[in-house]
């Protein structure tokens, strides 16, 4: 199948703080089967943006770091007014998703119809997040179906597709972690068509020497419950 299938009317969002070792491969890689990645540069101070620019994405930055929420609100404003835009698909800096996952995505939102679809990583086994993040994560995503009264299985994972009809009638106004609920929230309200989908998510040595498999989920957590 082409992996290029995709390339001329899909926007790839990708929030960037501080992945100055590893976001030049995250473009490039993304570069290979879509025309358009624009990295929203939240604040970093390691050369990222620089890093990014130079393996081909489109740079957008911000002097200060207000946070992932407040970055991806970012590339949605300007990926809105580009009229072949038919897809957003907001895809992590750090290397843990997978561009084959993104494809899929896109071909399941084209071909049933749907407005959103939702990477999970728990709709099989593919990803062992390990014992304490699983617990962190269902934890948060019960709360984010209470509140938001969808019922998904993995409503952090920051692998989504969202259809620019759906994208253009939310405005998002989180600028930390509990975007990702917020962003469940409010994509729910639009009535419009959604589904997850079985990703895979890649921890890799780097992402776990970061501390992200479970800060960020403890971060996520303690975010929803003080909002």
């Amino acid at each position: 199948m082409d992996p290029r299938r995709h390339a001329a009317d899909t926007w790839i969002v990708v929030p960037l703080y501080n992945e100055s070792t590893v976001i030049g491969d995250v473009v490039r890689g993304l570069l290979a089967s879509f025309d358009h990645v624009v990295c929203i540069d939240d604040g970093s101070t390691d050369g990222s943006a620089e890093a990014a620019a130079a393996a081909g994405a489109r740079g957008l930055p911000h002097p200060l770091h207000p946070g992932q929420g407040a970055a991806l609100p970012t590339g949605v404003s300007y990926v809105a007014p580009q009229p072949e835009a038919r897809f957003v698909v907001t895809f992590d800096a750090d290397g843990q998703h997978r561009v084959e996952d993104a494809l899929e995505m896109l071909d399941v939102a084209e071909a049933e119809d749907v407005a959103i679809v939702f990477g999970s990583r728990f709709l099989d086994t593919r990803t062992d997040p390990g014992i304490l993040k699983r617990i962190i994560l269902k934890t948060a995503v019960s709360v984010t179906n209470m509140t938001t009264g969808l019922r998904l299985t993995d409503a952090h994972n920051g692998l989504r597709v969202i259809r620019t009809d759906a994208m253009r009638s939310i405005e998002l106004e989180q600028d930390r972690m509990a975007h990702a609920t917020e962003i469940v929230l409010k994509l729910g309200r639009t009535k419009l068509p959604w589904r997850e989908y079985p990703v895979e998510l890649l921890y890799t040595d780097y992402s776990k020497a970061k501390g992200q498999s479970v800060l960020n989920s403890v971060n996520i957590l303690v975010d929803l419950l003080v909002r």
